[in-house]
């Protein structure tokens, strides 16, 4: 499909510039976009899922405003860190099984959410060979160094470091943790490659027996699968200091006047009920753990996007309650045909105002425009096929029966069953829509097991 010839204005606030900037990609025939993805190594938790959804939700658009085939996303597996290989010590299984099993959770989290997949996902360890040839490049132009069996990235060597996080180098080195190691020039040069142990995995190479260091495999990969320069780079804020500000660094360098990703998109960060979440607090929580308690997919995405992605989300029982409830007004009435509305475009493309766009699906099912509603709401990952499975049928059913007995019940003046009656209804979260107590909708809390047994 090629591009429209004119097209909409999308804005996004680049991190780079932190100004809210016009889009305008390299290519209007090969947007490119790169996203850091999952190291595999446990369970996504909720936090995890923030920009994958936001990535999502970018994707979606610019394929519906550039073309279904105008759109490259890139999010990429990081399948060798430390933290990969103490859970190999720690279980005694291999790596590459945990890597795997761990990846195929991700995707199916990911895709309960209603994420559709990237076009690519390379892992890291299928690009090792990319990643020392770039490497060699850096040593070969003095940006690099080997010392005592690593190779470190010189950060003074680049003028421009700490441009993206906005942040003096002096500033870095107080706020971060910075490995002091004897054999650094100086304390802020991070590794690009460092030595294996027996029980480490490692790759023979011209740099050593060794593995790479986090940083060096996003630019490896984004430049195979991209080109030295594309148009998006994203992540959650946490990675802006230091893996992509180390991205940009040794990328820049390695091909100068190239100038790696154009816009970078970074999301705020998560809280569960006002507080961050954290273990010790007892409330974090992983994707997996929402969806085996019963909370939708569907759901957990509809509150995801009621926040705008540079505000912090609050993840509360309340917000999800209440976004079951309109889900479940909007699936009733949604239907095919219809084209997205003009209003919930312009929202998306006001840097993916979500929320904006989330008020304007309200005033189209308040008109009952079932057809625009589905496919505006489409635009957002909601109301497509499949992720409408957890509305039971079942449960209609046994809502509807318990209303034709309570309206018996009075046909038959037997006032306390019709009064029991109505009571369960409301401790079910039923609310009643007509006069005639025949009509209803799902409010706060909907739990239609509470009325089993009742009829």
């Amino acid at each position: 499909m090629n591009a429209p010839t004119t097209m909409p204005t999308i804005r996004l606030r680049n991190s780079l510039t932190r100004e809210v900037e016009d889009f305008a990609p390299l290519d209007a025939s090969n947007v490119r976009l790169y996203l850091c993805g999952p190291t595999v190594y446990d369970r996504a938790h909720l936090g995890n899922a923030r920009n994958v959804i936001l990535f999502d939700l970018l994707t979606r658009l610019l394929r519906h405003d550039y073309g279904a085939d105008a759109v490259t996303y890139v999010r990429n597996v990081t399948d060798v860190e430390d933290k990969i290989n103490d859970r190999a010590a720690e279980t005694g299984r291999e790596i590459r099984d945990i890597t795997d099993e761990t990846l195929g959770w991700f995707h199916d989290d990911m895709g309960a959410l209603g994420n559709l997949p990237p076009d690519f996902e390379p892992r890291a360890t299928e690009y090792i060979g990319e990643m020392v040839e770039m490497i060699e490049g850096l040593i070969a132009s003095g940006h690099a160094y080997a010392a005592e069996g690593h190779v470190l990235f010189s950060v003074a060597s680049y003028d421009g470091y700490g441009k993206l996080s906005g942040r003096s180098v002096d500033d870095m080195i107080a706020g971060a943790r910075v490995e002091v190691a004897p054999y650094k020039r100086d304390p802020m040069d991070f590794v690009l490659w460092k030595p294996s142990g027996d029980d480490e995995p490692g790759w023979e190479t011209s740099l050593g027996y060794g593995r790479p260091g986090w940083h060096i495999e996003c630019s490896a990969m984004s430049k195979a699968l991209l080109g030295t320069s594309f148009d998006i780079h994203g992540g959650g804020n946490d990675l802006m200091f230091p893996h992509h500000e180390n991205e940009r660094a040794q990328s820049c360098c390695a091909d100068p006047g190239a100038g790696f990703a154009q816009v970078w998109l970074h999301n705020e960060m998560l809280l569960v009920e006002g507080k961050k979440m954290s273990k010790s607090l007892g409330n974090f929580f992983t994707v997996r753990d929402l969806l085996d308690k019963g909370v939708p997919g569907e759901v957990i995405r509809f509150v995801f996007l009621s926040s705008h992605y540079t505000k912090p989300m609050d993840w509360t029982e309340e917000k999800a309650r209440e976004a079951e409830v309109t889900l479940r007004k909007w699936h009733a009435i949604a239907e095919p045909g219809g084209t997205p509305d003009a209003a919930v475009l312009a929202a998306l493309r006001d840097d993916l105002n979500a929320p904006g766009a989330i008020a304007e699906l309200h005033r189209i099912a308040k008109a009952g425009d079932g057809a625009t509603l589905m496919a505006s709401a489409a635009l957002l990952g909601l109301l497509e096929d499949g992720m409408g499975d957890w509305l039971d049928t079942g449960d209609d059913t046994l809502v509807e029966a318990v209303l034709a007995a309570r309206l018996a019940a009075r046909a038959e003046k037997d006032w306390a069953r019709a009064d029991a009656l109505r009571d369960a209804l409301l401790a079910a979260g039923v609310v009643v829509t007509d006069g005639k107590g025949k009509g209803w909708e799902a409010g706060p809390g909907f739990d239609p097991a509470k009325l089993e047994g009742l009829v």
